[in-house]
């Protein structure tokens, strides 16, 4: 893969300084201004006292808002979510802006309550089966074929119906290097490993990569592999990730990671910066 194909997003919680769905829309906005790739949102439900918008509500009014930025939850826990109620959301977006709709799925974290104040299950194995059994159900309902599905946890029977106009590219986040989680995400159109206090480096991405093909995925076949961090010359403080030795190993996207302890006035000069060029 050569450097330049390396694309730059922007990733961010929708709640504290961007719990305003009209900070987000002009945040996406000022970022396809300024030079950037794509937008996306995480998908939590509460957190504690801090404002807090919807991620898919404020995905569609994006979606209007610009026209060739890339977007998408990143990530929507699927588990906690009706998989055939996701589809069509996902469908509705990618139709509303011709496409530029990426679905970043997961298991989804408890830590803030978003499973057992709601008395959702919690246990990591049924949640992983529940996600699995759901990405063949989104498949499914965007292929437009007739599918009869009767699993531990969903039952669907569906008819014909019209196909989707454009490919819903799906990435499977990774809190580990788990082969179930490879395999899964071998399955699919990219992976997001999400390393708490740790950016992977180049040597991690192309052991991560090793293990995807061992796992099935095809040599050759278009994968996205995205990394989160911060580099951008426009933070307060000195930032050494490695962009080029990244692109290098294998990442296609970089996401630049804003946070909603820092100043709204801090994150919006990180977007109006424009990406870190490799």
């Amino acid at each position: 893969m050569s450097e330049n194909a390396l694309r730059y997003g922007l990733y961010l919680p929708p709640f504290g300084p961007f719990g305003d769905p009209a900070v987000l829309v002009d945040l996406a906005v000022r970022a396809e201004a300024s030079g950037w790739d794509g937008v996306f949102l995480w998908d939590h439900l509460v957190r504690e006292a801090l404002p807090i918008a919807d991620p898919w509500t404020t995905l569609g009014a994006i979606a209007q808002a610009t026209r060739d930025l890339w977007f998408g939850p990143m990530v929507t826990p699927l588990p906690r979510r009706r998989p055939w109620v996701v589809a069509r959301q996902a469908s509705t977006l990618s139709r509303l802006s011709g496409g530029r709709l990426i679905l970043g799925t997961g298991l989804g974290s408890d830590e803030s309550g978003d499973f057992s104040r709601f008395g959702e299950p919690t246990a990591p194995r049924t949640l992983s089966a529940m996600y699995d059994e759901g990405l063949e159900v989104a498949r499914a309902v965007w292929s437009g074929r007739p599918f009869r599905h009767d699993g531990q946890h969903y039952q669907v029977t569906l008819g014909e119906g019209a196909p989707d106009p454009h490919p819903i590219p799906v990435w499977v986040a990774s809190l580990t290097a788990h082969p179930r989680v490879i395999r899964r995400a071998a399955a699919c159109d990219g992976i997001f490993p999400i390393r708490e206090n740790h950016i992977l480096t180049p040597d991690d991405v192309a052991g991560l990569l090793t293990a995807l093909h061992r796992a099935g995925l095809p040599g050759g076949r278009a994968f996205d592999i995205a990394v989160a961090g911060n580099a951008s010359p426009a933070w307060h403080e000195p930032v050494t990730a490695d962009l080029a030795g990244l692109a290098q190993a294998g990442v296609t996207w970089w996401m630049e990671s804003l946070i909603h302890f820092d100043p709204l006035e801090l994150s919006l000069e990180i977007v109006d910066a424009g990406p870190p060029r490799v």
